[in-house]
């Protein structure tokens, strides 16, 4: 009778064997997840935070605005018909007043004459000198001594000139600055009323075109 070979089974070991492998294998699988949690998480606080949105441009303003000048579609036109009749009237406006809005200049006006501080005054110490040298002589001649009153004379006089030359350097400072604020007074009337005009013009324009202005 033939020899039959018995197939050998690999023995799965005891119960408490197998127990302990199945809690090791577990253990490790708990490990790992903690494990990817934790690569995973370090990732995220790795990367750079997005950046903040930018905040919207501000709506360029239109002609009317950049004007002052208030403008209502009385007949329901749309925005784009607006702005395109704002860039014809401010075309017209400025062929017909003669102005450029964004360059307006003041009229020129005749410079006021006032004295210049630096000069003003000059002369008058020597001419209080000779004054009063004449007046010193005049009483050293009553005193019996004309050359000691001179002196006494020329000197007061030198004091006094020197007085009124002050007084008027001020006085010329002064006039000079009244002159320039009522000159910067002047050129800031032209230009409020070159604008008037031109407003006028532009409002009149627009309101050909069917629009309010004011």
């Amino acid at each position: 009778m033939p020899n039959i070979a018995l197939l050998q089974v690999p023995s799965r070991g005891s119960p408490r064997q197998m127990k302990e492998n199945v809690m090791h294998s577990r253990s490790t699988r708990t490990w790992l997840a903690v494990a990817a949690v934790s690569i995973s998480s370090a990732s995220l606080a790795q990367q750079p935070a997005a950046p903040a949105a930018a905040p919207a441009a501000p709506a360029a303003a239109s002609i009317s605005q950049s004007l002052g000048v208030v403008v209502f579609p009385s007949k329901n036109q749309t925005a784009a018909q607006q702005s395109s009749d704002e860039g014809y009237c401010y075309g017209w406006a400025k062929t017909q007043s003669g102005i450029d809005p964004m360059s307006i200049k003041p009229a020129a006006a005749a410079p006021a004459a006032t004295p210049d501080p630096n000069t003003a005054g000059q002369g008058d110490r020597a001419r209080g000198a000779v004054r009063g040298a004449a007046l010193g002589t005049a009483v050293g001649a009553i005193a019996g001594d004309t050359g000691k009153g001179a002196a006494i004379g020329a000197v007061t006089g030198v004091a006094a000139g020197g007085s009124s030359r002050r007084q008027a350097k001020q006085a010329a400072a002064t006039q000079q600055q009244q002159a320039q604020a009522q000159a910067d007074q002047q050129a800031q009337a032209s230009i409020d009323q070159q604008k008037a005009a031109y407003n006028k013009t532009f409002a009149t324009c627009m309101e050909g075109k069917g629009y309010s202005a004011r």
